[in-house]
């Protein structure tokens, strides 16, 4: 299915991935190994993605515990931000943190879908903002934004009708970002096709597995159900 999306679509086909997944989908599995079955599987998404994606420069010089001098390296771009999708963007977040070799900044986003219209709805976000005094407070329009991170790598487990994936997008190339990772465990075809053209040659989309369809709820089907409330064992309320 993958081989039918835009050059900017990337579908795991990892086997220990598709077996994690395979688990995560089970209406059997409790909050304790779902919560483990997307930090995993977000570790092997985040493997392939930031393999492709980021590359190493030198930052300098050290030496070993022997006294010998090497040579640092560190990221390129050296300029990154983690921006989770609340809430369920949170069980993705360990997993990336874990595998890059120095802390980055984290800043959330909160959004919701409106039930009956199913359109995003921002309820938060932290990302920071501040224009140079230098330019003209009546025209904003091309003044940089200081703090924007140069790639933002978005995390969220599912995109199902890719609203919200339009939103989050839309949110950070207004935020000034010049690329944005987005990793996801699962979408719909629909979904991810949304995500990848809101801004072609500015976002890399990186999911686990595409499911076809939605239903006229937006859930994925077959999908994983409400990741969120199965991440947080909200299941009820």
């Amino acid at each position: 299915m993958g081989s039918s999306f835009p050059a900017n679509v990337h579908v795991s086909a990892h086997p220990c991935l598709r077996a994690k997944l395979s688990q995560l989908r089970s209406h059997a599995a409790s909050t304790r190994e779902t919560k483990l079955l997307v930090h995993e599987i977000t570790t092997i998404l985040a493997c392939e993605a930031l393999g492709q994606t980021l590359t190493v420069t030198e930052t300098g010089k050290d030496k070993t515990p022997l006294g010998v001098e090497y040579t640092t390296e560190g990221l390129a771009p050296s300029s990154l931000a983690l921006v989770p999708i609340l809430r369920s963007g949170l069980g993705m977040l360990d997993a990336v943190q874990s595998l890059l070799p120095d802390d980055i900044p984290v800043h959330h986003l909160g959004l919701f879908r409106e039930r009956s219209t199913l359109q995003p709805v921002e309820y938060y976000n932290n990302l920071p903002f501040h224009r140079p005094d230098t330019f003209s407070k009546t025209d904003t329009t091309s003044a940089p934004n200081e703090l924007a991170a140069h790639t933002a790598i978005l995390v969220d487990p599912i995109i199902a009708t890719g609203g919200t994936a339009d939103a989050a997008i839309q949110l950070l190339r207004e935020w000034g970002v010049k690329r944005i990772l987005y990793l996801s465990v699962l979408g719909s075809e629909g979904g991810v096709r949304r995500a990848a053209q809101e801004w072609p040659e500015g976002v890399q989309v990186w999911v686990g597995a595409v499911d076809q369809a939605c239903d006229e709820r937006g859930m994925i089907v077959p999908g994983l159900g409400d990741i969120g409330d199965r991440l947080f064992k909200a299941v009820g309320k």
